[in-house]
């Protein structure tokens, strides 16, 4: 354990940029550094699905994408059968109270149920998405503005326990452009029970990004997007308590902390 943690830290102060920051939490994401590098990226699963590995340096490194729900040391499926374990560190989330006017948001009608299951599938598909090739990791954030819902808060809503928060919620005014926080294609549009107007990006490789409650999409599946260009605009669609951009990136179908994408301030 004590090798692979040195290699880990060499590997990951090489390249920053080019690279999320590592942070093996739940919810957030390990750097694994798998083989050394060859023609052809290892496969690699986490759960049953496919994770995202790229070239750093001499070696393949996969980003695993930690859920939320997740304690103690977690493996990893490699190509022949072996297996990779790694530790996970305890992290506790703060509590988030919403207050949400309409109560079908917060208890939906049995119409509503039947609408939320078939969504969820679909958002399923397209957390999960992936195209072989390279990622995309070099991250802009995609409205300026004030965090306002961090991500991993323990929600409640109208008093009654949630889902964590999966993404990270940007104050900014209705209309605000919103931009693709990396190149990549949209593979995903729709007005959503829960997320309101929404596109999800696929950034290549298994990296996934998501941008809920637009008042306005301007963007179709299909499409090719460069980094900064428009997908859509700031509303308050879906389950929302005003303006503002949900925004969620995706590592092998599990939510990760946005941030980690990001330029670390601190």
């Amino acid at each position: 354990m004590k090798k692979w943690l040195l290699l880990s830290l060499a590997l990951y102060s090489c390249n920053v940029l080019a690279m999320p920051r590592e942070n093996p939490v739940p919810g957030g994401i390990a750097h694994l550094p798998i083989a050394p590098l060859s023609a052809q990226a290892p496969l690699v699963q986490y759960e049953g699905k496919r994770v995202t590995v790229v070239p750093l340096d001499a070696y393949w490194v996969a980003l695993v994408g930690i859920p939320l729900d997740t304690a103690g040391d977690q493996t990893v499926q490699l190509q022949g059968g072996q297996t990779l374990s790694f530790p996970i560190q305890a992290k506790e989330y703060k509590t988030q109270r919403l207050t949400i006017k309409d109560n079908n948001k917060v208890e939906p009608d049995d119409e509503s149920g039947e609408r939320i299951v078939r969504e969820m599938a679909v958002q399923e598909q397209a957390k999960t998405h992936f195209t072989a090739g390279e990622a995309q990791l070099d991250f802009i954030k995609p409205v300026p503005g004030r965090d306002t819902g961090r991500f991993g808060l323990k929600r409640f809503i109208n008093n009654q326990p949630r889902n964590p928060h999966s993404g990270m919620d940007i104050a900014a005014a209705t209309g605000t452009p919103i931009k693709a926080t990396a190149a990549g294609t949209v593979i995903h549009t729709d007005d959503l029970f829960f997320s309101g107007n929404t596109v999800y990006l696929d950034h290549g490789a298994g990296v996934i990004s998501m941008y809920a409650h637009l008042s306005e999409i301007q963007a179709q599946v299909g499409d090719t997007v460069q980094q900064g260009d428009v997908i859509g605009k700031v509303g308050s669609t879906g389950r929302a308590t005003g303006p503002h951009l949900h925004w969620s990136v995706y590592l092998n179908g599990e939510a990760v902390d946005p941030a980690l994408f990001l330029p670390n301030k601190k």
